[in-house]
């Protein structure tokens, strides 16, 4: 099931938040940037119904999707600070009690919502993940933490632009039988990250 997760996250990624251009501009134009987004998140609804790798048993039973208004204010651009030991790894535990393992990728120093805020960035196969909890966790957000993927070569210059819009629930957040990595402790921000995706019960 781990690995079904893992294929899930890439299809998801891939599909739905991928630009297709790595060097990503510091400044968006705000209306273009959430007609982008509005679109983005119709598509992933209609995989959410349709698609078969979607976490929902009962597709016919799929609501939208509910979110943060889109805000280009919440896309940072964040320095890296990379690990000297480039053979790092961590040990992330997952919701079902099993284990998967990371490379330490680097640190990621940012300012948000005026706050000062730093998260650690994890490599699995070719994707970089950023598993987060943040105030907003059990309350407007899914209790257990959002994520955001990135590909390796979206960090240049020890720079990496992160956008806390396309920040997700894992899937077992819609259905327990998937098995999802838990953000390491350090992970935690104390800022409320209102962007991204909200949770409701499914």
């Amino acid at each position: 099931m781990v690995g079904l997760f893992m294929v899930a996250l890439a299809i998801i990624y891939f599909s739905f938040f991928d630009s297709g251009n790595t060097a990503v501009p510091e400044t968006v134009d705000p209306e273009s940037y959430r007609r982008q987004m509005a679109e983005k998140r119709k598509k992933k609804d209609e995989f959410f119904r349709t698609g078969s790798e979607s976490p929902f048993p009962d597709k016919a039973a799929v609501k939208d999707l509910i979110y943060f208004n889109p805000d280009p204010a919440w896309r940072v651009t964040a320095r890296l600070e990379p690990f000297a030991d480039k053979t790092q790894k961590l040990v992330v535990p997952l919701t079902d009690g099993s284990e998967e393992v990371y490379e330490k990728f680097a640190h990621a120093v940012f300012s948000l919502d005026g706050q000062a805020c730093r998260l650690l960035v994890l490599k699995h196969d070719k994707t970089l993940s950023i598993l987060f909890k943040d105030a907003t966790n059990g309350r407007e957000t899914y209790g257990g933490g959002r994520y955001i993927d990135l590909e390796v070569d979206d960090a240049q210059d020890n720079r990496l632009v992160i956008d806390f819009n396309e920040a997700y629930n894992p899937y077992c957040a819609y259905n327990h039988e998937y098995a999802c990595p838990l953000p390491p402790a350090e992970n935690k921000l104390t800022v409320a990250v209102r962007a991204g995706e909200k949770y409701r019960e499914p």
